[in-house]
C-alpha cells in the first residue's frame, strides 16, 4: 500500500487519530467508509457497462493469452527451431497412411531456386528510365 508498511501504517493511524481529535473522529470514519462504498460501487458499475458494452464477462477473459511477456523473440525461435514437423504416424493407423506419412518425409520438398540471369549494360550505354514512374 503505497509503500507503507505495517508499523508506519499504525504510526500514520496514531497521528490522524490525534490529530482529528476524538469529538470528530466518528464522522470522518463515516466519511471513510462513504468513500470506501462508492469507490466498490463504481467499480461494479464499471464492470458491469464494460459486460453490457464488450459483451463478455471479465472474469471469463484469459488473460495470459494477452500477456506481452509469452511474445519472447528468443522463446519464439527456439520453439520454432524445436518444433518438429513430422507427426508421428499410430500404430493402428492404415497401412496408406503410414506410407504416405513415410514417402512424405523421405522427398525433398524444398524445390529448386530458378538461376539469375543478370544483364549487364554496355559500356557507356545510359541506364533505362521512365519518366512516368517518378
Amino acid at each position: 500500500m503505497l509503500g507503507i508498511n505495517g508499523p508506519e501504517f499504525i504510526l500514520l493511524l496514531i497521528i490522524g487519530v490525534l490529530v482529528i481529535g476524538p469529538s470528530r473522529l466518528p464522522e470522518y470514519t463515516q466519511k471513510l467508509a462513504n468513500l470506501v462504498k462508492e469507490v466498490r460501487r463504481m467499480a461494479s458499475g464499471a464492470r458491469e457497462q464494460i459486460k453490457e458494452e464488450v459483451g463478455i464477462d471479465i472474469d471469463d477473459v484469459d488473460w495470459k493469452k494477452y500477456d506481452p511477456r509469452q511474445y519472447d523473440p528468443r522463446r519464439i525461435i527456439k520453439d520454432a527451431l524445436l518444433d518438429d514437423d513430422t507427426k508421428p504416424v499410430s500404430a493402428g493407423a492404415p497401412a496408406v497412411a503410414a506410407t504416405a506419412a513415410a514417402a512424405a518425409a523421405s522427398v525433398e520438398t524444398k524445390p529448386k531456386a530458378p538461376t539469375r540471369v543478370i544483364e549487364r549494360l554496355a559500356e557507356g550505354e545510359a541506364a533505362p528510365f521512365d519518366s512516368e514512374a517518378t
